[in-house]
């Protein structure tokens, strides 16, 4: 059997890109808000290209049914092929395709960028606010603590907000595709 080839926005460095904007609402309270909305940039760039990619691996892939047993396949065409076609030939790779990009980029759009990015801003703002309500510690010492307890939340919300994506993303939009499509894998 042939080996799996690595999936670049899952298996690799580059599905830490999806934690960008966790991480510029950490830094939130020590940066100017124009890093923080640069990191959100870097986080849709992330959704953006790996939605491409599983619309590109959903187009690669051969639906062809094998011929019945005993009958060889038909043969392939005499004329080379040419430039690659929009799909307009075979809906059902268009659906594929589509269903593909959408689904990759609504589940990683909640997921990755906007449950999450939520969580840590208020998570940050409340923290914030309540160590200056409780504590009489400068206000330096105050924004470091708080970027500290929003870079450590990271890892714990990451997997309660992925299987709640997947639940809402299974009860809602994916049974409009009419299958059940296998959700992105945990950035």
């Amino acid at each position: 059997m042939g080996a799996v080839e690595p999936d670049l926005y899952r298996d690799t460095w580059v599905r830490y890109l999806g934690y960008a904007n966790e991480v510029g609402e950490s830094f939130r309270p020590l940066v100017p808000v124009p890093v923080v909305w640069a990191s959100y940039g870097v986080a849709t760039a992330y959704v953006t290209a790996d939605a491409i990619d599983k619309g590109r691996r959903a187009a690669t892939v051969s639906v062809t049914p094998l011929p019945p047993p005993g009958r060889s396949p038909p043969a392939p065409p005499l004329t080379p092929p040419g430039p690659p076609q929009a799909h307009a030939q075979d809906p059902a790779q268009a659906r594929r395709v589509g269903v593909a990009v959408v689904d990759t980029f609504v589940w990683q759009s909640l997921a990755s960028v906007a449950i999450p990015g939520v969580t840590i801003n208020r998570l940050c703002a409340a923290s914030l606010a309540l160590l200056g309500a409780l504590t009489r510690w400068p206000l330096p010492l105050r924004r470091w603590t708080t970027t500290a307890l929003g870079l450590a939340a990271i890892p714990l919300i990451i997997t309660p907000i992925d299987r709640t994506v997947d639940f809402l993303m299974d009860s809602s939009l994916r049974k409009l595709y009419g299958t059940p499509g296998e959700p992105p894998a945990p950035h």
